[in-house]
């Protein structure tokens, strides 16, 4: 899941951030060979390069010149970006991105624009900009840098794609997850095709065009029409994704690029979910021993206890769910305080909220604090309406990669292992890998290898105990690239850029401003 945006920084992690969740967790759908399997050519084949030379059918495109205005945001400008719908047949229609900056302060000379994406897919760069990047990023940084964000096609304010209203989308994030029996399984297994069907139907012009090769030919362009030469980038989470797949086809026009929060793209989906849920498992075991030291941890008074009784807790609501003071009605079922409590797992900031949320659940029997984690993962407002968080994320998932399973049958075959990965939360996450299997298109991408042959030095950047980017994916991406070094952060939270660590920022802002690429071996706490 998939995020750092609205809000205050840390907002960030429970808002885009969390989209990286979501992104991992709704894989992408099914083809004609077994899910989650990657055959072998397909494996070791690595994202091929594009030509060189700009085809004539696109150079309308690359010349294009941004009339930039008033966004209505303080210190902002906002323009639209025109690329093709399709690049197999650019003349047969466009789509409009939506692109703000805030230009660079000074002092110092301008080196450019940075771009930045915090993540999802389906997290809004713009909001990410105008809300933390634009205003937080360390001032040496937005002095010399025009800060640039573009939201990707089907995102936010770039034509979005819409699937399920949001008394429906009230009714998707409710059901269980955990199904005990074969009617439980039918009604997941409807609320999958509804969701998809939905989108089918609202969003049937997008769909087939929203996968991340399509967003990163869409940010070449953006950078001709920005009058770079190299792309300078910034990209958190599934960010890293879109990042390195930049490096692939456009390795000659790297600039700077820092992947934090890194994933594989070498993975299939099955194996993507699987990894992330291992990486879930390790942080809530961080939280549980946070937990235990402080005066009164409502899950028990040692670690080994607090997994068995949050799994005992969350029965307890599929048989019961509690009530939460919803104007609307919704109680607190298995469900959403599952993804109450893994929304907290990006940040250990967090902990101190998920703790009082869980206090007042067990106590009192009052599911408010964890509804609200809940509803801030899904971007759902106090209206009942719902950013297009969810929806976008599916849709560039269920583009990107085949699907981690084809129907129940295997999801249940799987079950063992998402539980030896996960004793608390494997059984749900295994269960959420099936949502692609009923997506109305059939997917375009496959799992590769991203070399980027001849792009200039990229930083790859991992932390420890990352809960949605498990630290071997950055190691895993760091070994691909050609030219990538790995900054490794020792310790909690979903990325590291910008999360207090004085180790890590110094070294990436040196990247950024001076082009310095840390040691090999660099490691920061």
């Amino acid at each position: 899941m998939h995020t750092r945006r609205s809000r205050s920084p840390r907002r960030s992690r429970i808002g885009v951030a969390l989209v990286s969740l979501a992104a991992l967790l709704v894989p992408a759908c099914s083809s004609g060979r077994a899910a989650g399997s990657a055959s072998p050519a397909v494996a070791q084949a690595a994202l091929a390069a594009l030509p060189r030379a700009t085809p004539s059918a696109l150079a309308p495109y690359y010349g294009q010149r941004l009339g930039w205005r008033d966004c209505g945001v303080p210190g902002f400008q906002c323009t639209t970006l025109k690329a093709p719908l399709d690049y197999a047949r650019p003349g047969e229609g466009d789509i409009r991105l939506a692109v703000a900056r805030k230009k660079a302060t000074g002092p110092g000379k301008r080196l450019g624009s940075l771009l930045v994406n915090p993540g999802g897919p389906g997290g809004s760069a713009v909001g990410y900009l105008q809300q933390y990047a634009g205003i937080a990023y360390p001032a040496g940084v937005r002095a010399r840098y025009d800060m640039v964000a573009v939201d990707p096609r089907g995102v936010a304010r770039s034509e979005p794609v819409r699937c399920l209203d949001g008394r429906d989308m009230d009714a998707y994030t409710q059901t269980d997850v955990t199904p005990d029996d074969q009617p439980e399984t039918d009604r997941l297994v409807g609320a999958y095709k509804k969701f998809a069907e939905g989108c089918g139907s609202r969003s049937a012009r997008l769909l087939r065009h929203v996968s991340t090769v399509e967003t990163a030919r869409d940010m070449d362009i953006l950078r001709a029409a920005l009058g770079d030469r190299r792309l300078t980038y910034v990209g958190a989470s599934y960010g890293t994704f879109l990042g390195a797949t930049y490096a692939g086809l456009f390795p000659d026009r790297v600039g700077r690029l820092v992947l934090d929060g890194a994933m594989d793209p070498s993975l299939p989906a099955r194996r993507l979910n699987l990894d992330q849920t291992a990486g879930f498992e390790t942080a809530f075991r961080s939280f549980a021993k946070d937990c235990v030291r402080r005066p009164r941890c409502p899950l028990g008074a040692r670690a080994d206890e607090v997994g068995p009784n949050l799994g005992a807790f969350f029965k307890k609501l599929d048989a019961r769910p509690m009530p939460t003071g919803d104007p609307g009605g919704r109680r607190l079922g298995e469900s959403l305080a599952t993804i109450g409590v893994i929304a907290a797992m990006y940040d250990e900031s967090t902990w101190e909220r998920l703790r009082d949320a869980l206090t007042t659940a067990i106590d009192d029997s009052d599911g408010a604090g964890l509804l609200a984690l809940a509803d801030s993962y899904y971007e759902r407002d106090g209206d009942g309406r719902y950013a297009n968080l969810m929806a976008a994320n599916a849709a560039v998932n269920c583009l990107d990669l085949p699907s981690a399973f084809d129907g129940p049958d295997q999801v249940r075959k799987a079950l063992p292992a998402f539980r030896k990965a996960s004793p608390v939360f494997g059984e749900g996450l295994a269960w959420a890998s099936l949502n692609c299997a009923y997506w109305p298109v059939a997917p375009t991408g496959e799992p590769r290898r991203i070399e980027a042959k001849g792009a200039a030095p990229i930083v790859v950047v991992g932390t420890t105990r990352d809960p949605a980017t498990p630290y071997r994916w950055a190691r895993a991406l760091a070994g691909q690239l050609s030219s990538a070094r790995l900054l490794t952060y020792d310790g909690d939270g979903h990325t590291a850029y910008g999360r207090g660590s004085a180790c890590v920022d110094s070294t990436i802002n040196a990247y950024l401003l001076r082009g310095t690429v840390p040691p090999k071996g660099k490691s920061c706490s």
